[in-house]
């Protein structure tokens, strides 16, 4: 007993020891080390930590006009744990003028997509000015909802949403994604176009603001007199090479037709014009119905948002005539004086591949081949280019070929500067012995001379070779950018500063092709692109087009195809154009190019053509067919969504 009582004594003692001890060290943590620690201030009630997202940067044309801005707008964030038993959700829906049922069912959604672990939600977005207001008056008697201000993107042109793309507020899945990792729910990063691939420039860098709460959870002013704040950092200022008068004039004569119309400087590959058509407003890519405009573009069956200047496969028709006379004149297999006695049809192979001209003086040689777009003489010459007799055998000399074609950028994405660029087809020894089984010879392929059969390029692909071709062999890739904030020999853009030699051709050979396509508008088949006291240089095409259709392959309207650059010597612009399910290549690709130059040379348009831009303005060539090829492809669609389902079951 004594011995208990002993112990007793003992621990009580160390017991007055230790407390006292414990709660002198817990003074020490808290108010020597701890002494202004806004972490753990901030983590409590009484600091809120406001994130301040920065502006985003400009997008300016290459005279300096700003294409994209920002504009400053609020969302509705709310942190429902923090509702109060009182909390008035009818007044706070009529402050927003919505209902209490919408507001319940945004919340809901943003509930089910963030998961119920998320603290915050967005549940509108874009609030108007007027319910800004009378939020921020009343805004003391919600607890747990605040207005958070982001910067929103104004077309101030409204030009260019084909190109410049959009942004969104970040998905869950994104935010997963290791390349996202600085991101937070409820950030905006760029989704398509100059928006998402320059993102990382163009997001800047957000602040911190730490500011006190009174026991209301009131705003009462900064924390420590703002000394842990962080400014933002605004994003980069774009410089492009967009000429805002010229793309203005290229989407106005897109607006009602399928297709697409490219311009780059051959010197630098700056894109000075890009549309693809249906063009549509680009203001339907911001503001609050945003979300609703991009559905209904979506769900449209002219497919406005399928960006077909570099997403869109086609033959190339006789705008590919002028590199086949390329490598013919490399493989040293003709001369340009060769001529090809065509009598209004290719007939070597066994069977006739027509001709639009007849008499063999059509294709005398290869200017007037060239000018007079003569099938026979292309058939021809592509054959003797791969049935060359250094070669060997056919299969040696369709390699040889193909790696031509591939040093032309063709058959593989350029590398443009803005996500999703297809690469087109360009066949090869081994496509041909898949489908003929090892046995084949130029005959089945002879159609490729005059870009038709399995060659399929996209717009930017023909585009780029009128570079080629104005700058006798060699190419920059097109790109967009000039300058990240005045520097155009910012990292990101030392890939667009490289020269891309182009197979070594000679420039007698390019001498020889450019004159042909000189005489096309001079006196060929595109005269519409004469202007008087410029140079032009210029190839019409008629591409087939086909479609399969309830199983049965349909021979459509054919697709009107124009390239072309411009002067002859010292070239300032090359321009491709394709017009779908439109016709020849002269009658309305041809119009559309013609003025694209004028506009860039001349900055106007003459007063006598000003006619020929009205019809190409108000013109709408998108054939009815075209909403039946959507329904049947949409029913397909369902077929294969019932098929896999049964499959799983």
């Amino acid at each position: 007993m004594a011995d208990f009582t002993h112990n007793r004594s003992i621990y009580i003692r160390i017991f007055f020891v230790i407390f006292p001890l414990l709660i002198i060290i817990r003074l020490f943590f808290l108010q020597v080390i701890g002494s202004g620690g806004y972490k753990d201030a901030a983590t409590g009630q009484a600091v809120y930590i406001k994130k301040i997202n920065p502006p985003r940067g400009l997008i300016l044309d290459r005279n300096n006009k700003v294409i994209m801005n920002n504009n400053i707008v609020y969302d509705l964030v709310v942190e429902p744990k923090k509702f109060s038993k009182d909390f008035d959700t009818l007044f706070l829906c009529k402050m927003i003028n919505v209902s209490v049922s919408d507001f319940e069912v945004q919340l809901k959604k943003q509930q089910v997509k963030y998961g119920a672990w998320a603290k915050t939600f967005t549940v509108y977005r874009n609030l108007s000015s007027i319910t800004v207001a009378k939020l921020q008056e009343n805004l003391n008697e919600f607890t747990g909802v605040e207005l958070v201000e982001h910067s929103e993107r104004n077309f101030t042109e409204n030009i260019g949403g084909s190109f410049i793309g959009y942004i969104n507020e970040i998905s869950p899945t994104q935010l997963e994604e290791e390349e996202f990792e600085s991101y937070q729910k409820g950030d905006y990063i760029g989704i398509t176009g100059i928006e998402r691939n320059y993102e990382d420039v163009l997001r800047g860098k957000p602040g911190i603001q730490y500011l006190l709460r009174d026991v209301k959870q009131r705003i009462q002013g900064p924390y420590k007199n703002g000394i842990y704040d962080s400014a933002s950092v605004a994003g980069k200022t774009l410089s492009l090479y967009i000429d805002v008068k010229l793309q203005k004039l290229t989407e106005g004569m897109l607006a009602n037709k399928l297709g697409s119309a490219i311009a780059i400087d051959p010197q630098t590959g700056g894109i000075l014009a890009f549309a693809s058509g249906p063009s549509f407003s680009a203001d339907l890519l911001t503001g609050p119905n945003k979300s609703k405009n991009i559905s209904n573009m979506l769900a449209d069956a002219t497919k406005p948002l399928f960006n077909r200047a570099i997403k869109a496969y086609y033959p190339p028709g006789s705008t590919f005539k002028p590199i086949t006379a390329l490598v013919a004149l490399d493989e040293g297999v003709i001369t340009p004086s060769f001529g090809y006695p065509c009598g209004g049809g290719y007939y070597a192979c066994g069977r006739r591949i027509g001709c639009t001209h007849f008499g063999g003086g059509h294709a005398a040689n290869l200017t007037l081949a060239i000018a007079n777009s003569c099938n026979s003489y292309f058939c021809h010459i592509f054959r003797l280019a791969i049935d060359a007799s250094k070669y060997g055998n056919v299969h040696i000399g369709l390699e040889k070929w193909h790696h031509y074609m591939t040093e032309f950028g063709l058959g593989h994405p350029i590398g443009i500067d803005i996500p999703s660029e297809g690469g087109g087809n360009i066949p090869d020894s081994n496509y041909f012995n898949r489908v003929y089984k090892n046995n084949w010879n130029s005959c089945n392929m002879s159609i490729i001379g005059m870009g038709q059969g399995e060659v399929l390029l996209t717009p930017l692909q023909m585009a780029n070779s009128m570079c080629i071709i104005a700058n006798k062999g060699y190419y920059y890739i097109p790109h967009f950018v000039k300058a990240i904030d005045n520097d155009s020999t910012h990292p990101r853009l030392q890939k667009y500063l490289q020269k891309h030699i182009v197979a070594n051709i000679a420039d007698s050979a390019y001498d020889a092709v450019s004159y042909g396509m000189y005489k096309v508008v001079e006196s060929g088949t595109g005269r519409i692109a004469k202007l008087p006291g410029v140079d032009v240089c210029a190839k019409t095409g008629t591409a087939q087009n086909q479609r399969l259709i309830a199983g049965k392959i349909v021979k459509l309207q054919n697709h009107s195809m124009f390239v072309a650059y411009a002067p002859m010597n010292h070239p300032k612009i090359a321009v491709a154009v394709c017009i779908e399910n439109a016709g020849y290549g002269a009658t309305w690709a041809g119009p559309i190019a013609s003025l694209m130059i004028e506009q860039y040379l001349t900055d106007t348009i003459s007063s006598n053509r000003k006619g020929l831009l009205k019809k190409m303005n108000e013109t709408k060539i998108i054939p009815n067919y075209t909403y039946i090829i959507d329904s049947l492809d949409k029913q397909k669609a369902k077929e294969r969504e019932l098929m896999k389902k049964n499959v799983e079951r």
